[in-house]
């Protein structure tokens, strides 16, 4: 394909015209106009495009994940039979782009060649770059195919977001911690995966409210359910109480997407006059707008109420006493499933300290380990599984310590 056709048919792009606004293809539709510029202009944008090359070495896979999170004609009409133009539109951008992507940088010196014949020898001498990589998905039906396995949208990006001054941020590395790392409160993580399962169906779900004491696991459970299902669409976005006024924005971005998200609310505690405690209540259940299907609000809190109450406030006669319990239980009762961490016993604390010595594979006596862990918990404050976990990382960290150290703990 000359460089005049190319040019033409880069300027046409129907269903997949977004791609125009991408970095990537800028860089390539740069080059390619300035052809029919000056040498001069060539030279900078071919120089833009090499060292856009360097930086991100494939820009063949660049465009495909451009691609992925697009939203176009086909995404908007992927559960209906679409019609025999639009498949065709669909392959001619397709085709266009892969015949981009075949390019080096061999060929667009020898596209300048024949532009600027006076400046050959000069052009020829300029750095090149290999060809990218094709994409994964030819025509119509390969793109089809990708959009209904994977997903398609700014939320195909990432499993994991948070907001940032009323913005959705990738998390680029969150929390790996899966299921299997958490051990204890059986009833309680089925309960939470009952109805994760039931959202990722499109059943009926509810909101959760994890409440009871720190330190057992209620955050890190969240987390683990959302690493559990990220395969199967499941993305979870961390919203700090300072950006409550984000959840209008949050539920009109996600309405219409293909996956399904886990509102993380974490630590909450208010006072009974902080604003954004009536703003969330009417967010959560009572607003115009009303929660997509598509999303679960899941909070952690040490408090079951979530608000701070002071013995003041149930002073009085019968009914101020009602009013001011009426209103601490307001918000936690718009979560319908309330699940309660508490400490472990004893038998339940030593349990979950054999457990993750098996999984770290520390050698311990058993009488010793429970004898060590007791202690720990102790100078700790109280058991807990993250009093259990930090005294498996105290132990392996003496495990790879010197004698001496050992000798002292004995």
């Amino acid at each position: 394909m000359n460089s005049t056709t190319l040019r033409l048919r880069m300027e046409s792009l129907t269903v997949l015209s977004n791609l125009r606004s991408t970095e990537v293809y800028k860089a390539y539709e740069d080059t390619m106009s300035a052809l029919y510029t000056t040498p001069v202009e060539f030279c900078q944008k071919y120089a833009q495009l090499c060292r856009f090359h360097f930086e991100n070495r494939d820009l063949g896979k660049l465009l495909a994940q451009e691609i992925h999170f697009d939203i176009n004609v086909l995404t908007n009409q992927l559960h209906q039979p679409l019609s025999a133009e639009i498949r065709k539109a669909i392959d001619f951008d397709l085709y266009t782009i892969n015949t981009l992507i075949s390019l080096s940088g061999a060929d667009f010196l020898e596209f300048a060649g024949k532009a600027y014949p006076k400046f050959n020898s000069t052009l020829q001498e300029l750095p090149t770059f290999p060809a990218g990589s094709p994409l994964p998905f030819g025509n119509c039906e390969g793109l089809c195919q990708l959009y209904r396995k994977q997903g398609f949208g700014y939320f195909a990006r990432a499993n994991a977001y948070q907001i940032v001054d009323n913005q959705f941020q990738p998390i680029e590395h969150p929390d790996p911690i899966r299921l299997t790392d958490l051990k204890g409160y059986t009833l309680e993580k089925k309960t939470i995966r009952d109805n994760t399962l039931a959202l990722l169906a499109g059943k009926t779900s509810n909101n959760i409210l994890l409440y009871g004491d720190k330190g057992c696991g209620k955050s890190s459970t969240v987390k683990a359910i959302a690493n559990e299902y990220a395969d199967r669409g499941l993305k979870i976005i961390e919203m700090p109480m300072s950006e409550i006024q984000a959840f209008p924005m949050i539920c009109e971005s996600i309405v219409h997407s293909p996956f399904k998200f886990i509102l993380f609310l974490d630590d909450l505690t208010f006072n009974s006059e902080d604003e954004r405690f009536v703003a969330l209540k009417a967010f959560i259940e009572g607003g115009v707008a009303g929660k997509p299907n598509n999303l679960v609000i899941y909070a952690t809190s040490n408090r079951r109420h979530i608000i701070r109450e002071k013995f003041s406030e149930r002073e009085g006669d019968d009914i101020h006493r009602r009013d001011a319990m009426e209103s601490a239980s307001s918000l936690s009762d718009r979560f319908g499933i309330q699940i309660t961490f508490s400490k472990p016993v004893k038998n339940e604390y030593l349990s979950i300290v054999e457990q993750l010595a098996e999984d770290y594979g520390l050698t311990l006596d058993l009488d010793k380990l429970h004898l060590l862990a007791e202690r720990f918990a102790t100078r700790r404050g109280g058991r807990s599984p993250r009093t259990a976990r930090q005294f498996i990382m105290h132990q392996l960290a003496l495990e790879n310590g010197d004698a001496e150290d050992k000798k002292e703990q004995d």
